[in-house]
């Protein structure tokens, strides 16, 4: 364990610089955003170490050992979503430092709340901050049941005391350190992962697979990606690859560009990135199903790999490494959780003290969320494809110059998909013939079909 404490104490004590060179900044804009002065380099870091961070690369190893190449799809979808993204990225930038727009809610309020009523303002703005909050709860969930994994197998401890522990080191980080902090961070800890990739995950995916020559022992769903459904799997591009313009943490990282250029490009850079982490992370999983069976907790994958292809020192090394990564999203999603709930429910005086609180907070009821539900895989693919249901109403506000004459369509269209949403999440677990991970697919269809159905009666209406 020598080694362990080394690595530890060297990453906390860099947590610790990092906290105490930001915690005494007023700026709010510093806070927030980094200023909107943003360099590409930084933006892909904190991008790729948010997507391919420690929940999700946990997640997709525990992904792949239940459902084989199911879970490539994934980063399929995200490739697309992010050569869409290009078209939008340098707009989003401008229009948000025009605006001193800070959250992907706040974009939505802006655009479809001209001319409303008050009334209407205020139901529309708790609405979608209500509902991308409710989402990114259950992504932060699942960093802190990754974190939990790992260290209740590292010091021999119960999951409910890891999870606590977890809790505490991301919301401490978070409150003190703001985007600015987060984004360095993300940086360092992207590095560490990569440094895993080439060291650990890829020489002992070959070893186990015997250079990928044992794959055909896989069920034929597995290896052909059917696992959950052929519904699921062409679902992925075509309709998940949308929730890549609407996640928040994209949004804050666009927002925090230098300019349009560097906003374009860091979608494009992270996207082409991105593809091969999410052909690896499944590839972790599957070597442990065809390697130790398949009577394994599917969390506990990344930390039965590591400890059967490591030495002391490069488990201690990727221990912390996958800690500090699961912190890498887990920072992400507290600060967007906590600046949304701010700027765009309370509609208070953008305070950073104010953020620090409901950080605190939010923190604890995810933990409590983790500690009640703690399937990561689950966790995880609610997360990422519940948010597909802004995408309708996001794409309408990017074509459409008079989108506010559509804002009750455009909350009929959120309301109705997350609706359609839970109602199908609720019943895969009640009906054997249902996933409900596909359940994004009914929902996302709803809500296209509420802003066509607008769109028809408005020209009707323009007619007569």
């Amino acid at each position: 364990m020598t080694w362990f404490y080394f690595w530890l104490v060297l990453y906390l004590l860099l947590i610790a610089i990092l906290t105490l060179r930001h915690v005494k900044k007023d700026d709010l804009e510093s806070y927030l955003v980094n200023n909107r002065k943003t360099k590409t380099v930084l933006l892909v870091f904190t991008t790729l170490a948010t997507f391919v961070g420690g929940g999700t690369s946990i997640g997709l190893m525990a992904m792949g050992y239940e459902s084989g190449f199911a879970a490539i799809g994934i980063g399929v979808a995200y490739v697309i979503g992010f050569m869409i993204m290009i078209r939008f990225a340098g707009k989003i930038r401008t229009y948000g430092a025009k605006h001193k727009i800070y959250t992907f809610p706040h974009y939505l309020n802006h655009k479809f709340s001209e001319g409303q009523s008050k009334k209407f303002r205020q139901s529309f703005s708790l609405l979608v901050s209500g509902v991308n909050i409710f989402i990114f709860f259950f992504l932060l969930a699942a960093q802190f049941v990754g974190m939990a994994s790992l260290l209740k197998f590292t010091f021999d401890i119960g999951y409910q005391s890891a999870a606590i522990i977890s809790c505490l080191i991301v919301i401490g980080y978070t409150a003190l350190a703001g985007l600015t902090g987060v984004i360095l961070t993300d940086m360092i800890q992207f590095i560490a992962i990569v440094l895993m990739i080439v060291l650990i995950f890829v020489p002992g995916i070959l070893s186990d697979t015997v250079n990928l020559n044992r794959l055909n022992e896989l069920p034929q769903n597995m290896l052909n990606g059917s696992f959950y459904g052929w519904s699921f799997i062409v679902a992925l591009p075509v309709f998940l690859s949308w929730s890549v313009m609407v996640r928040m943490d994209i949004w804050q990282r666009l927002l925090a560009a230098k300019n349009e250029i560097t906003a374009k490009r860091m979608s494009l850079f992270s996207g082409l990135g991105m593809l091969p982490f999410y052909i690896i992370f499944p590839l972790v999983g599957i070597a442990i199903r065809i390697s130790m069976g398949a009577d394994i907790d599917s969390k506990d994958v990344a930390f039965l790999f590591i400890d059967r292809h490591t030495t002391e020192f490069l488990f201690s090394f990727a221990i912390v490494g996958l800690l500090s990564a699961l912190m890498s999203s887990g920072d992400s999603y507290l600060n967007i959780i906590s600046i949304s709930f701010v700027n765009d429910v309370l509609k208070k005086k953008k305070s950073k003290y104010i953020v620090r609180f409901y950080t605190i907070l939010f923190g604890i009821i995810a933990l409590i969320i983790a500690l009640a539900f703690p399937n990561l895989v689950d966790l995880m693919v609610v997360g990422i494809s519940t948010i597909v249901i802004f995408a309708p109403a996001t794409i309408f506000s990017f074509i459409k110059k008079d989108a506010h004459k559509f804002s009750k369509w455009a909350l009929w269209s959120i309301l109705s998909g997350f609706i359609v949403n839970l109602i199908f999440f609720i019943l895969g677990f009640i009906i054997d013939e249902m996933d409900p991970k596909s359940s994004f697919i009914p929902a996302f269809i709803t809500s296209v079909i509420v802003l066509l159905i607008s769109l028809k009666l408005n020209k009707r209406k323009k007619n007569i």
